[in-house]
């Protein structure tokens, strides 16, 4: 990620010293100079790249999010606590629990499958799953699951939701692991 910045800032800037001695510039070298500058835009608005959902093996870390400010002692449950404690809706946070509770389906609109999920912290989160856009997730209480989603704060600690793939390709996806699985 800052490769793909600094590699845009070195074309951008040697890009305007080359613009004083020579002012005429291909068109390669401008769609070349675009192309650099929005991946590096890109990656750094959605949190950088190899994001991607993990594999059945369960690859995926711990707990993560994207948010900018992270100090070097952090450790990503603190980040994810810190999302938390602070109320930063919008977050995209990565993290396992256990299955505290499961709750009835939201049929109201898009259907979405909800459960209670306890981090290793105590904090609780409601995920919300989209089963109309992602298989449902059969898990129980009890059970330990990994998941990838947008956070939006409550005043019950928070709701998961974008646990799937976006069908109109303009984000990131989310996802839940259960048993070896990927539901997105």
């Amino acid at each position: 990620m800052a490769d793909a910045i600094r590699l845009a800032r070195a074309c951008s800037a040697a890009n305007i010293r080359g613009m004083a001695r020579n002012r005429k510039r291909t068109p390669l070298q401008i769609v070349l100079i675009l192309v650099v500058s929005l991946i590096a835009y890109a990656g750094k608005q959605w949190g950088g790249f190899g994001e991607a959902s993990p594999d059945a093996g369960g690859s995926a870390s711990t707990a993560t999010s994207t948010t900018e400010s992270r100090s070097k002692t952090d450790t990503p449950a603190d980040r994810i606590e810190a999302i938390i404690r602070d109320g930063r809706s919008g977050e995209i946070m990565q993290a396992s629990g256990t299955v505290a509770k499961t709750l009835p389906d939201d049929n109201d609109g898009s259907r979405h499958q909800r459960f209670i999920v306890r981090l290793a912290s105590g904090s609780t989160l409601l995920v919300a799953h989209n089963i109309d856009l992602a298989k449902r997730v059969p898990v129980e209480e009890g059970d330990s699951v990994q998941f990838r989603g947008q956070y939006e704060t409550n005043d019950r600690g928070g709701v998961i939701h974008w646990t799937h793939h976006d069908p109109g390709g303009r984000r990131p996806g989310g996802w839940v692991l259960h048993g070896g699985r990927n539901y997105q």
